[in-house]
């Protein structure tokens, strides 16, 4: 062979490979950008709950994780044989440059740490838009299903999920339930509408809002703050509570002893045993991962079914 011949041979092999990553390299849309990869990555770290449950569910086990607060659910992650990378809102960057990851997949609570974890590894953000719950998660599943080349999963996935979500609506609708959700914070209540981050309530599950005719609501950046007047005149027929000291871990029960009280218990819902306190860390924690939803629906559920 002479070296001619070696040389168009050599460009040609380059050219080749060169066509070839380019045709396997894929760019996927994210909430804070894109994100591209040459191939389907095997080193992954979620920093987050809502992704590790999803990819739990898609028999995918990351390297790292946070593991403060993890969910009851997923705490076999608690193990050893997974780096902690830190806290919800501050990541462990040192054990996250160790960890050499293929795929960071971070999420809102991160939201302003994203550059600085691009410069680690290629960032996926999943940020669940709670004000429109079902279409957002089902957007991010479907595109992690690809990008975990776990396309016919994250499918079957989503259609098992849209066929519960539409029995529920067709329950709740036909009862035409009145609802009203709230969550404490130390003593404070706050209560979220058909726009916040419990939509999922009124929009996909189909529950009416229940609200006060006579007693105000101060509007705030994470729920309107209110008092057990309002819950009172409300007269919600479901009351739904997240005990948010619960879902950080700051205490445990504190909730139900908050609102045992006069003002709550002559509401319909108490009347009725519909006081229902739903799963912190379905609802606070992970919202958007495949066993999360499921138990938001189940949540729901007991609701109507009682």
């Amino acid at each position: 062979m002479t070296l001619t011949t070696k040389l168009l041979t050599a460009a040609t092999s380059l050219l080749l490979a060169i066509g070839s990553s380019s045709v396997l390299a894929k760019t996927y849309q994210h909430d804070m950008g894109k994100v591209t990869l040459d191939n389907t990555p095997e080193r992954i770290v979620v920093l987050g709950f809502s992704s590790l449950d999803y990819l739990n569910t898609l028999g995918v086990a990351p390297v790292g994780l946070p593991k403060q607060n993890i969910p009851p659910y997923l705490s076999q992650y608690a193990s050893d044989k997974y780096a902690n990378t830190g806290g919800l809102k501050e990541v462990n960057y040192e054990t996250l440059f160790e960890l050499k990851p293929e795929l960071i997949i971070a999420e809102a609570r991160l939201g302003k740490s994203y550059k600085d974890l691009t410069e680690i590894a290629p960032t996926y953000m999943l940020d669940i838009d709670t004000q429109d719950y079902w279409a957002s998660t089902k957007q991010h599943w479907q595109t992690l299903g690809d990008i975990l080349d776990k396309e016919q999963e994250a499918s079957q996935l989503i259609n098992n999920v849209e066929k519960r979500i539409e029995h529920l609506n067709a329950q709740v609708s036909q009862q035409s339930v009145k609802a009203l959700t709230v969550m404490n914070s130390g003593n404070n209540v706050s209560m979220f509408g058909p726009v916040s981050r419990f939509s999922f309530i009124y929009q996909e599950a189909g529950f009416k809002a229940s609200k006060s005719q006579k007693v105000s609501s101060k509007p705030r950046r994470h729920g309107d703050l209110i008092s057990f007047e309002y819950i009172a005149d409300a007269k919600p027929e479901v009351l739904l509570i997240m005990d948010r000291e619960q879902a950080i871990g700051m205490s445990s029960g504190k909730a139900k002893t908050l609102f045992n009280n006069d003002l709550v218990n002559a509401t319909p819902a108490a009347k009725n045993g519909q006081i229902i306190y739903l799963d912190p860390a379905a609802w606070y924690l992970a919202p958007g991962g495949y066993e999360s939803t499921l138990t938001m629906i189940n949540d729901l559920t007991k609701a109507i079914n009682k």
